[in-house]
């Protein structure tokens, strides 16, 4: 099945966009690299990063910066926050309405115009929460 959203018949970006569209996981190159190969073994890392660049281009999956040296990716383009867990080093989405009024409140900050915004609260999910209290 090919993902929504291709725009040129590439075997490699459907694979990678696919892998992205149905995983919750919030993957490293080297992630998707290595699963890509599972189905196309062949697929270089390079392909990988210019298929990576260009579907963050074509606004077709998230590029996020959490601070860790690797971009992650996100096939989920839809307005979203995300937690990231400072002891597991997992990012997760977070149950939380996007705040579009957000927006307005930084532009009238800015002289600017703000369009969007990302947002990553930095913690402790709650698989590592919970081990923390049982280790108590």
């Amino acid at each position: 099945m090919q993902p929504t959203g291709i725009t040129k018949n590439s075997k490699q970006r459907s694979a990678i966009l696919l892998l992205l569209q149905n995983t919750k996981r919030h993957p490293t190159a080297d992630w998707i690299y290595a699963e890509v190969r599972k189905e196309l073994p062949n697929i270089s890392l390079g392909t990988v990063y210019r298929n990576l660049a260009y579907l963050t281009e074509q606004g077709l999956i998230q590029r996020l910066d959490v601070g860790e040296g690797m971009d992650r990716f996100d096939g989920n383009v839809a307005p979203h926050y995300h937690l990231f867990c400072e002891h597991c080093k997992r990012l997760l989405d977070l149950d939380l309405p996007y705040n579009a009024e957000l927006n307005k409140k930084a532009g009238t900050a800015y002289s600017g115009r703000i369009l969007w915004h990302s947002l990553v609260f930095h913690g402790i999910c709650h698989i590592c929460s919970k081990s923390e209290k049982e280790k108590e």
